[in-house]
């Protein structure tokens, strides 16, 4: 079977559980997510029972790790590298990658600090500075990539030294450089929580939204004359959804809620989620992440693909060192370079994108990032030394990597694509 067919029997497999659905109902449901699993389309699956499983075991051995203190910091000390990762997932679609998102977000904030610090200008131009370094060498990447053929490996890894070394030069003798602790970016990253009205609030208009996003599809499959999903099902999702987050939101209030610095995170990931699947750029990325070759033919210009995704993934790689900083209250020449290119990649990969191209969420970066904070919290509680960390993390993500692989290798034999 082609590449060029797999979309097809793709779309073929769907309406089948389409039809599946409408006329057997939930028990119809589960039959298609059975097939689905079978055929080794396990989307968040894996990574959803990894996260139960580490919080259940942590949990046994110190029940601090599941109270709702200790949930707000995992998630507030996520939120950074999460946004990291977000990057790399979209580097990653392409079947590329990007081994210096650590030194460019050390740089970044760099930059900001030096602005803010010994330039004496305000945060706002330190962070618009901050920005304009990372979207430039995003751009940057990919004019070497499209223009000269430079391998991503090659020239992120080139960019890894280079900026770890311009953030050295930018830093000066002293190395370190402290933010102003009257600065809107300390308050933001690590004093600001959400309410308990405005939680519930913003958990209402999460769960409208999302079901005004289902029956908009559902709206404009109908115009189009195609098979729509279920309505009970689209019912049975939303009030599942509601108490879900509502429950959550009513967990963590009983401390101080989630932080700002969460919020924004998770906003980024569905608006990135909603522009890859809802806008044409997003179908692009797909698209060539896919088949260079067949998205070239179709008519899509591959490289602005390149060219853009690059500079996102730079541009997220700045605002995730821009929020480090905050939350540390500083930058030193540490920033950016210790285990934060390993961490984002590897939340990138555990949270379900696939290392081949073409295959992935959002909300990989989302999945990812919690697994890895949940397990460097969690050894910290059980006070395991931190070299375990590391060879947890490598043995994760290895397992990450194989269920990627046998699930591929599945669904090509199956026809799922």
């Amino acid at each position: 079977m082609s590449e060029q067919e797999t979309p097809a029997r793709s779309v073929a497999a769907d309406l089948a559980d389409e039809r599946l659905i409408q006329s057997q109902g939930l028990v119809g449901a589960a039959r298609m997510q059975l097939g689905r699993l079978r055929s080794g389309d396990l989307g968040s699956l894996p990574v959803i029972i990894g996260l139960v499983v580490i919080s259940l075991g942590f949990y046994s051995q110190n029940p601090i790790f599941l109270s709702s203190r200790n949930l707000v910091s995992i998630t507030q000390f996520a939120a950074p590298i999460g946004v990291i990762a977000l990057g790399i997932v979209l580097v990653l679609l392409l079947g590329e990658i990007d081994l210096s998102v650590g030194s460019v977000s050390g740089l970044a904030a760099a930059v900001m600090a030096v602005v803010v610090v010994q330039k004496s200008h305000s945060t706002l131009i330190g962070i618009l500075a901050a920005l304009a370094v990372g979207i430039a060498i995003g751009v940057f990447y990919g004019l070497l990539y499209t223009r000269i053929g430079v391998p991503s490996f090659v020239f992120s890894l080139a960019g890894l030294l280079g900026f770890q070394g311009l953030l050295l030069y930018v830093l000066g003798k002293n190395g370190t450089i402290n933010l102003p602790q009257d600065s809107f970016l300390l308050e933001y990253t690590r004093f600001k929580f959400v309410g308990d009205t405005a939680s519930y609030v913003l958990v209402a208009l999460v769960v409208l939204a999302f079901l005004g996003s289902q029956l908009w599809g559902i709206s404009s499959r109908q115009r189009a004359g195609l098979s729509t999903p279920w309505l009970p099902m689209v019912a049975i999702k939303t009030v599942l959804l509601a108490a879900g987050l509502g429950f959550v939101t009513y967990y963590v209030n009983i401390d101080r809620g989630f932080t700002y610095l969460w919020i924004f995170f998770v906003l980024l990931v569905v608006i990135m989620d909603f522009v890859l699947r809802r806008t044409r750029w997003g179908r692009h990325v797909f698209a060539v992440g896919g088949n260079v070759e067949a998205a070239r033919r179709s008519g899509i210009k591959v490289d602005r693909v390149y060219i853009s995704v690059f500079a996102m993934t730079s541009l997220l790689a700045a605002v995730g060192g821009l929020l480090q900083a905050g939350l540390q209250t500083s930058v030193s020449q540490a920033s950016g370079t210790t285990d934060t290119n390993l961490t984002a990649i590897a939340a990138a990969v555990i949270g379900g994108t696939s290392l081949f191209g073409g295959r992935g969420s959002a909300y990989s970066a989302l999945l990812g990032i919690l697994v890895l904070q949940a397990i460097q919290n969690g050894l910290n509680l059980v006070h395991v030394d931190s070299s375990v960390r590391f060879m947890v993390t490598g043995g994760v993500l290895l397992v990450a990597v194989a269920i990627d692989s046998v699930s591929r290798r599945a669904r090509s034999s199956s026809g799922r694509g």
